[in-house]
């Protein structure tokens, strides 16, 4: 007889669900205190991807730990179609965990390693001593930086009663009225007067941008 091979539902989410640091290691760890670093603009991804690797070259993991860039999924809709695209949070900033000397200072070897990687600027901080972040913006960047869960919703910038110019379309420069937005087909209803009567319109998002309130 065969012993039936049972997967603990538990247990086989846990394997599907991808390791997340920002959720599944705790706030602080023992030792180290968050810190943020400025870099160049657009060179969030590639500056935490570089120090990553020469952290773990280095061996120097005891020293540095997490190095986060919260970013967005956003999803807008063009021509019925959906584009999703990732929005850098914090532009121009990477946060790293980092366990600093007795004098507050970055260790030399850590201190060779960011500095000489392309795109770093300096920590925020006084006098060459990075400032520690404080719990509660520590908490926020990090559930900034949770993994998504789901795919994201589509983003509509517009709300019922914005004014509105048309910029595309039969109706290019005409001006109305948001009457309501439709983010499942990625279409606002905008109330245009035409020939002296208000008539509905519905517009893809991108078609319209908003106008003098």
């Amino acid at each position: 007889m065969h012993a039936e091979n049972k997967t603990n539902p538990e247990q086989a989410q846990a394997e599907e669900k991808p390791f997340d640091p920002a959720t599944d290691l705790p706030m602080y760890r023992d030792g180290m205190d968050w810190f943020v670093l400025r870099v160049a603009s657009n060179k969030e991804s590639h500056v935490r991807e570089t120090l990553m690797r020469k952290v773990q070259i280095e061996g120097l993991e005891h020293l540095v730990g997490r190095i986060m860039v919260p970013t967005e999924k956003t999803k807008t809709l063009k021509g019925g179609k959906a584009k999703t695209s990732e929005v850098k949070l914090y532009p121009g900033y990477v946060f790293v965990e980092m366990k600093l000397e007795d004098d507050g200072r970055i260790p030399q070897d850590v201190f060779f390693l960011i500095k000489e990687t392309t795109g770093v600027g300096d920590f925020v901080g006084t006098a060459g001593r990075p400032t520690p972040m404080v719990p509660h913006e520590v908490e926020k960047m990090l559930f900034d930086s949770r993994l998504p869960e789901e795919e994201p919703e589509v983003r509509m910038e517009f709300a019922k009663g914005d004014n509105v110019t048309i910029n595309e379309g039969p109706f290019e420069n005409y001006e109305g009225t948001v009457d309501e937005v439709l983010p499942d087909k990625g279409l606002v209803r905008v109330l245009v007067t035409i020939f002296g009567r208000q008539a509905p319109v519905e517009l893809e998002y991108w078609q319209i941008s908003r106008g003098e309130q």
